[in-house]
């Protein structure tokens, strides 16, 4: 199955464009597109398994602990942590390439991290 990806509220929206603007195709969401203003971390991932999205953020500080405990009861997608110094067009190029060379099914319940 092609990644689906679903943009933290802490996430550059510039990264989203720029990958956008590499594959049109490739479905991004924003977090005003899920409503994630305001939401918890815990809650955020809840939204992002039930829509099949792997969750990409910046947050490196509570995401993670956060994602152990989901993943304790509950399956998720993945979660890529995008290095807060990983410039916009490096960053987009990464979501891209994972995009277009892996399957979904490879993040299951796992985090990857850039760079």
């Amino acid at each position: 199955m092609t990644l689906r990806f679903q943009a933290d509220n802490d996430l550059d929206q510039r990264i989203v464009l720029a990958t956008r603007r590499l594959n049109p195709t490739i479905d991004f969401q924003t977090a005003p597109e899920l409503g994630l203003h305001g939401r918890a971390d815990p809650e955020v991932l809840a939204l992002a398994a039930q829509q099949g999205r792997l969750l990409v953020t910046h947050d490196r500080r509570t995401m993670p602990g956060h994602f152990e405990t989901f993943i304790a009861t509950q399956t998720s997608p993945g979660l890529i942590i995008v290095a807060r110094t990983l410039p916009i067009g490096p960053a987009a190029a990464w979501l891209h390439l994972l995009w277009a060379a892996s399957a979904a099914e490879e993040y299951v319940n796992t985090i990857y991290s850039l760079p």
